[in-house]
């Protein structure tokens, strides 16, 4: 084998070796956003714990490899060679390709343009819906409640209403049809309180922000608040509440609990308010509650 020849292999491997890491840390990265373990990964997925763990470790299957350099080949990303449906608009593929070129801050200022131009609803109709996000244990069942008396309108529950139309609990509901089939039926319910309830507070699942299509579709329709609190008190309050999920069976619960918190971030700060419920009573947290729902009105 010539020098050349030799260097270009050498680059190639650490090209694939950079490539199968990052891949390692984005399905670590999802995962996490998603409040899975690895456990629940591999039953959903059909693939071994072991699998997985290789993968997240940047030790991916030879098959990963054969289609990037496929998708090298004929010029095309990775993901156009991996889509699950069929191949979108030229438009569309054209419209991704532009924004791919811009800087973060100029996608932001896109994405609010295109919101502003074709997605949120009027202000007015948006504020009446108030939409508490977060982790479990933030105080979204118990403040709600509270604002919905306050505002004298419904307060429903998003995990409750998925219950009702499952007509299962909701472990039984990630049994049955795994994380993607929960998320098509949360879609469903918070599509119809939407439509059906001009006035609502509703309490979200932790993970609706992973779900981009879902978290959006809130975002436009309703006035949204992040409660957050610190990783203890969050583990604390579940713990209170007897409910482990998705930390069952899961030596490492506080650690993944901060995992989830950490990828969450950015998306929950998407938000139109913030409020930290963290060494408060619920009287003083209901009070900054009250206060970010006046003003966006």
């Amino acid at each position: 084998m010539t020098r050349h020849k030799a260097d270009k292999r050498e680059t190639e491997e650490k090209s694939d070796a950079v490539y199968l890491l990052r891949l390692g840390e984005r399905v670590r990265e999802l995962r996490a956003r998603r409040g899975m373990t690895r456990k629940i990964l591999a039953k959903d997925s059909g693939l071994s714990e072991r699998y997985l763990a290789q993968l997240e470790s940047g030790k991916g299957n030879i098959s990963v490899l054969l289609l990037r350099q496929l998708a090298h080949a004929l010029d095309t990303p990775v993901e156009a060679l991996s889509l699950d449906g069929p191949e979108p608009a030229t438009d569309l593929q054209h419209l991704i390709a532009f924004l791919g070129r811009l800087s973060p801050p100029e996608i932001r200022k896109a994405h609010t343009l295109l919101v502003e131009n074709f997605g949120r609803s009027a202000k007015s109709e948006r504020s009446s819906r108030i939409a508490l996000i977060g982790l479990r244990g933030a105080g979204k069942s118990t403040l709600g409640k509270l604002l919905a008396q306050r505002l004298t309108c419904p307060f429903i529950e998003l995990d409750k209403e998925i219950e009702a139309s499952a007509k299962a609990p909701l472990s039984a509901v990630f049994d049955l049809y795994g994380q993607p089939g929960f998320r098509r039926l949360e879609r469903q319910c918070l599509d119809r309180i939407i439509k059906n309830n001009p006035r609502v507070v509703i309490a979200t699942g932790g993970g609706i922000v992973s779900d981009p299509g879902t978290f959006e579709h809130l975002l436009l329709n309703c006035h949204t608040v992040w409660l957050k609190a610190s990783p203890a008190e969050h583990m604390q309050r579940v713990v209170a509440q007897g409910d482990m999920r998705p930390m069952t069976d899961n030596r490492q619960s506080m650690s993944d609990l901060r995992r989830i918190l950490k990828t969450r971030e950015a998306l929950y700060g998407r938000a139109d308010a913030v409020i930290s419920t963290s060494d408060k009573t619920p009287a003083e947290s209901l009070r900054e509650l009250c206060a970010a729902v006046s003003s966006s009105q």
